[in-house]
């Protein structure tokens, strides 16, 4: 197959996808899975026409595409906005899809990545960021679940830790993205952990129901961040704080801790200290090291080097971050964050404009120059 042949007909196919209708990002995803479907095909197959060729499955993957997001905004206009506390509603098709999606055909990280496509509506952008992985990656792994169960009946559900790991991830982008799928996550999950007798389960929704507490006070009526330390926390949820709480022990109590338990316990802690000063950053770092145990995930390491860095001072921060690589994401961020406590402004400054280069979100980009604008005019 001639890769430079595709590369250059790439722009035309986007060109042409985008003149018959198509928004910019959904084109770019619809030719991304046609490129992959390429890969696949023409070796052993080449077309007549490649540019015909790719245009006609792009076409119908973007055709696919907007039937099946517009299928999921029909769910979500059936959902109130807020998620309200109590028992759940009375039980839909949408998590007996995301079982399904999760087949025992599939490894788990493919389950996952097929279903937040398929099913949570996440572009393969978005799949990527919370992976950590270059998008054309993701592409690829999608579409080998694809492929994996295209030859199979969809009557097998899978387990229940990869459609816990999926609802979580649809939480986080719903939380902090581009698309509002928070309330959504949480309405399944009460459903999940009303229907199964699963302590993770149960960690889950407390530490969405924690998190959500503090929703409307992340961002500023300007549409800038606000940091934790600086939300009003007299605007927090108290309910939906006391039911994750009141979850959360319950859950603990059953003495079977996981990952999701102990995010929950550390959202809980944050949750419960009446200011960012008096927030338990020892009980933090101690949580930090449990889940840290439970996952070795960089992530939670990056997390844990600003927890130090609050319990043990800037230095001992610095010194917990410098054995994570710096090129993780938000790891130039955290050191800016770190430099400026332990009283160096100047390099505090330079890293800060650094890491907002390499924000993923333009509203992390715009918090992070003006914390940099900030430093640099004490100067």
């Amino acid at each position: 197959m001639n890769e430079a042949l595709i590369r250059s007909l790439t722009p035309g196919v986007l060109g042409i996808l985008v003149r018959r209708g198509a928004d910019f990002a959904a084109a770019e995803d619809a030719v991304q899975d046609a490129l992959v479907e390429a890969v696949r095909v023409w070796p052993a197959d080449p077309p007549r026409d490649p540019k015909g060729w790719l245009v006609t499955v792009a076409w119908r993957r973007f055709l696919d595409a907007t039937r099946a997001d517009a299928a999921r905004r029909r769910r979500e206009d059936r959902v109130d906005e807020e998620p309200a506390p109590g028992p759940a509603p009375a039980v839909d098709d949408t998590l007996q899809l995301y079982f399904l999606c999760a087949h025992p055909s599939l490894t788990p990280a493919s389950a996952v990545a097929l279903t937040l496509r398929a099913v949570g509506g996440l572009t393969t952008r978005q799949i990527a960021q919370a992976y950590l992985v270059p998008e054309a990656t993701m592409a690829q792994r999608i579409s080998r679940a694809k492929r994996t169960v295209s030859g199979v009946r969809l009557d097998q559900p899978g387990d229940v830790a990869t459609v816990l790991r999926v609802l979580y991830l649809v939480f986080n982008e719903g939380y902090s993205g581009d698309v509002d799928l928070a309330a959504e996550a949480i309405r399944l999950t009460r459903q999940l952990a009303a229907a199964i007798d699963h302590p993770e389960a149960a960690g889950l929704l407390a530490l969405m129901l924690l998190h959500h507490a503090r929703r409307a006070t992340r961002i500023a009526p300007d549409g800038s961040l606000v940091p934790l330390a600086e939300q009003d926390r007299g605007r927090w949820d108290t309910e939906s704080i006391a039911e994750g709480v009141e979850i959360l022990q319950a859950a603990l109590a059953r003495d079977r801790l996981g990952e999701f338990q102990a995010q929950a316990a550390i959202a809980a802690l944050h949750a419960d200290a009446p200011t960012a000063e008096e927030t338990d950053w020892v009980q933090i770092v101690e949580w930090y090291d449990e889940l840290t145990r439970l996952t070795d995930s960089p992530v939670v390491r990056l997390n844990r080097a600003v927890a130090v860095g609050e319990a043990d001072g800037p230095r001992a921060g610095l010194a917990a971050l410098a054995a994570l690589d710096s090129a993780l994401p938000r790891h130039t961020a955290v050191a800016a964050y770190l430099h400026e406590r332990d009283g160096d402004p100047a390099r505090a400054a330079r890293l800060y404009a650094e890491a907002a280069h390499k924000a993923p979100t333009l509203a992390e980009r715009d918090h992070l120059t003006r914390q940099a604008a900030r430093l640099n005019a004490r100067r």
